[in-house]
């Protein structure tokens, strides 16, 4: 047996030759094991200092707040539920463009979990749902029950989110797929003012019946332009006569009645000079991080100025932001999302409202302290510690209407009980009228409302996850061609500025800021914001010889500019193009024809065929955009014959809409059709491509 001495001699040979010194030095090994210990010690009791430090101090407390989607194992295995105890897989899907979907899901999910205790239940991102296309199938197949809570966006298209699945669930499948396993429903988010409303619900819903799959309900129709979370709840109280008999069985006991809970982030007050880096605009081209809706990069604003002449009593402002070394790049006719921030002045009304200081430094977390969730419907909190005032800033959408779930929350932290009733009455079956009559057709804001209730203050981690939803980005049709502009992005935007029904003065979120933005032409303190784009097929035809015909009264000009711009590039290239014309409109030559140099420099380099002007205020009569083109019915037809291409951008509720109605006619005249013939020719051109929109 090795004794005593001979281990620690050993030992001191050991230290020796970590602390460097060498084996024939004077120092004793007593010497060195009495400095060892006394090092040892002293980094012990460091640690256990730095630990105990760390944990007792939450204002430094500093965890992950959002996990960037780009980082998300989209191929994760989606059997993780709880399937003991002969419980059934309840899957929730959602495609969503601002959130409302997604709440609708996680919404629906809560409750069904609290209704029936067999369901094992789980939303799903249907960006998220599968790595690759091929893989869609497989997981369709494993699913035995699912419901879809999914918006149409734009003319009739899906969500970003949804766009993927959705392009290969009614195109993209090789033979037809069998899912006789399925039972499902589909809850549809839209708004009845636009053409196509709640195309995408439609469709999905008549696909997975031709699949073979059971419907469980009819498909819900949610109309956004009157009050969407009733749609919603009677879709809802349908549901359940039908999922009682799946998940209830044989159980007869009376259910108790459901009451969603206020969701609620957990949050923490932090000292003043701690305020993390991070933002919504944090993320930056790195190689690695897809710039997207989740991770937009900021852009400094190169360019701004005025487009429409001092006569003028409206504003329309070109913008360029710089995208040079940020790793964005766009094609022509794609969109970009901007985030902008609520204006300083209703940053600070807000404040006002909350009874809290703009400089609190604070921030939320979606789980608690022992890191357990706080529960699935919460939104990922963004990014923080930050001052209140930033968050209200560039997180909280202060100026729509709110939603009747967030007057629920409204009313449980009103302290003067008339406030809490009047708040409670307007989200019930008996005030619906007043809700759609006080707040909908008023456009009374979020921050208008509070004014009216300021005895309702709710907490902070309610204000940010039941009340403010998030602030969205806006979407702007880019007007410039890469092929002429590669490190810009030029955007056109018209001021929203005028009065609401309660006579409070609305002023568009990023078109005021684009308004008030200091170019870096001007200052080296230049304004940027957070931007991203969004991909579009509003597309040139590949081949430039075809022929062409744009449509875009106003701002709707901005993405033929870019087109326009593109044509010039190849011509200069030697590239032949084919007859293009322009039906532009506005009010007034002399106040608001933008680009108007521009555009007879086009037709004067042979870039395009014709200009078409509709000028709605110089004469006795209103002439816009769908009139010039009835004058010229059979050139615009015999374009269109010879595999041209239509394009029409601007508003769909009324310009978009009276376009199409007059394709229908001249369509009917010179080919001497029926209506419904007609209607099926220009149907043919849009299945095919040649009949594009882009329309808000």
């Amino acid at each position: 047996m090795t004794s005593t001495f001979d281990a620690s001699s050993a030992l001191a040979k050991q230290l020796k030759s970590v602390f460097g010194m060498s084996l024939d030095t004077s120092v004793s090994d007593d010497a060195v094991l009495v400095i060892a210990t006394t090092s040892l010690a002293l980094a012990v009791g460091f640690a256990v200092l730095l630990w105990r430090k760390t944990t007792s101090d939450q204002s430094q407390e500093l965890k992950p707040l959002i996990v960037p989607k780009s980082l998300m194992a989209k191929d994760e295995e989606d059997d993780d539920v709880d399937l003991g105890s002969g419980k059934s897989r309840v899957s929730i899907f959602f495609g969503t463009q601002t959130g409302t979907a997604e709440g609708f899901a996680k919404a629906l999910a809560e409750e069904i979990k609290a209704r029936y205790e067999k369901a094992a239940v789980k939303v799903i991102d249907l960006d998220d749902y599968a790595a690759d296309d091929d893989q869609y199938e497989k997981k369709l197949k494993k699913e035995t029950l699912a419901f879809f809570c999914v918006a149409t966006y734009g003319d009739g298209e899906p969500t970003d989110n949804a766009a993927r699945f959705y392009k290969w669930f009614t195109e993209g499948t090789e033979g037809e797929i069998g899912l006789q396993q399925l039972t499902y429903g589909v809850f549809a988010l839209g708004n009845r003012q636009y053409e196509h409303f709640n195309k995408i619900g439609i469709v999905l819903d008549e696909e997975l019946s031709k699949k073979g799959a059971k419907r469980l309900i009819e498909v819900g129709l949610g109309d956004d332009d009157q009050s969407i979370e009733d749609d919603f709840n009677a879709w809802k109280e349908s549901l359940w006569l039908e999922l009682d008999k799946l998940l209830r069985g044989d159980d007869t006991s009376v259910v108790t009645p459901y009451t969603a809970a206020i969701p609620e982030y957990r949050l923490v007050i932090h000292d003043p000079s701690f305020i993390s880096g991070k933002s919504i605009d944090s993320s930056v081209a790195n190689g690695n991080a897809a710039i997207d809706i989740h991770h937009p990069c900021r852009a400094d604003v190169a360019v701004q100025r005025e487009l429409h002449t001092p006569e003028s009593d409206r504003s329309c402002i070109h913008l360029e932001f710089d995208i040079s070394g940020t790793g964005i790049t766009y094609e022509t006719g794609d969109h970009v999302g901007v985030y902008a921030e609520n204006h300083a002045e209703i940053v600070e009304e807000a404040g006002k409202l909350l009874g809290h200081s703009l400089d609190l430094v604070f921030s939320i977390h979606a789980d608690k302290e022992d890191g357990s969730p706080l529960g699935s419907s919460l939104p990922p909190p963004f990014p923080g510690p930050c001052t209140l005032g930033t968050a209200l800033a560039k997180y909280a959408d202060l100026l729509n209407p709110p939603r009747k779930s967030a007057l629920v929350a409204l009313a449980i932290y009103a302290t003067e009980p008339s406030e809490a009733n009047k708040l409670k009455h307007l989200t019930s079956r008996d005030g619906k009228d007043e809700y759609s009559r006080w707040i909908a057709a008023s456009q009374r804001s979020l921050l208008e409302v509070m004014a009216a209730f300021p005895s309702a203050k709710p907490p902070l981690g309610v204000f940010f996850a039941a009340i403010a939803p998030r602030l969205q980005p806006r979407y702007y049709s880019i007007s410039s061609s890469p092929r002429l502009a590669p490190n810009r992005v030029h955007v056109t935007c018209a001021l929203v500025y005028g009065p609401t029904p309660t006579g409070r003065i609305h002023k568009g979120l990023c078109s005021t800021w684009m308004k008030n933005a200091v170019p870096a032409e001007k200052s080296h303190e230049c304004r940027g914001a957070p931007i991203f784009i969004r991909a579009s097929n509003f597309k040139l035809p590949s081949n430039p010889s075809i022929p062409i015909v744009m449509v875009g009264p106003g701002t709707g000009l901005a993405p033929f500019r870019g087109f326009l711009q593109e044509r010039m590039a190849l011509k200069e290239d030697g590239v032949e193009l084919g007859p293009s014309l322009l039906f532009f409109g506005c009010r007034n030559r002399r106040m608001d024809f933008i680009y108007e140099d521009e555009l007879n420099k086009f037709v004067d380099q042979g870039v395009m065929s014709e200009l078409i002007m509709a000028f709605s205020r110089e004469g006795a009569q209103k002439e816009y955009v769908q009139h010039k083109i009835i004058e010229k019915a059979a050139q615009v037809w015999n374009l269109i014959k010879e595999e041209g291409h239509l394009y029409v951008c601007g508003d769909a509720k009324g310009m978009a809409r009276d376009v199409h109605r007059t394709l229908n006619t001249i369509v009917q005249e010179q080919e001497g059709v029926s209506s419904s013939e007609a209607e099926a020719i220009v149907k043919k051109l849009q299945t095919e491509g040649r009949y594009l929109r882009d329309v808000w």
